[in-house]
């Protein structure tokens, strides 16, 4: 099935490309959140009236990516933790915690665009990526400490 992007989606593709994707993930996902659009004849004489404004919507949105990125990056997140003796922690600092961190510093994030692999579980400093739309990553500085 031929369908046509209205949001950038990571794996497979940019706003405004004609893809074509399996029937059941379009009908059942793209279509029904509004990522995508049906390329029917008509869609595709209309997308090519609107492909501009899709153009100017993907500056806007590496825009302000580009400042939530430089907000993002002076953020220091400094997490308090009781640790074993050999810098191990008694527990873990997880996305979840990263994303609180951000939201006490006014900058909302999903954690699920907190690129972290595995949780935290020692002491030190790890930078972290966040995936933030228009394909900006901004990295977050994480520093670890032990609680007295």
């Amino acid at each position: 099935m031929e369908i046509i992007l209205s949001e950038s989606i990571d794996g497979l593709g940019e706003i405004g490309e004609i893809v074509k994707v399996k029937p059941g993930y379009a009908r059942n996902y793209l279509l029904p959140k509004g990522l995508a659009v049906v390329a029917d004849q008509g869609n595709v004489k209309e997308f090519e009236h609107q492909k501009r404004q899709l153009e100017r919507k993907a500056l806007k949105i590496a825009k302000t990516s580009e400042a939530l990125k430089a907000k993002i990056e002076a953020v220091s997140c400094v997490f308090e933790l009781r640790a074993g003796e050999e810098g191990k922690l008694f527990g873990s600092v997880t996305s979840a915690d990263l994303a609180a961190k951000l939201a006490d510093a006014d900058i909302d994030i999903d954690r699920k665009k907190i690129q972290l692999d595995e949780p935290i579980k020692t002491l030190g400093e790890q930078t972290v990526a966040v995936k933030l739309p228009g394909t900006v990553v901004a990295e977050i500085k994480v520093s670890v400490v032990a609680a007295e």
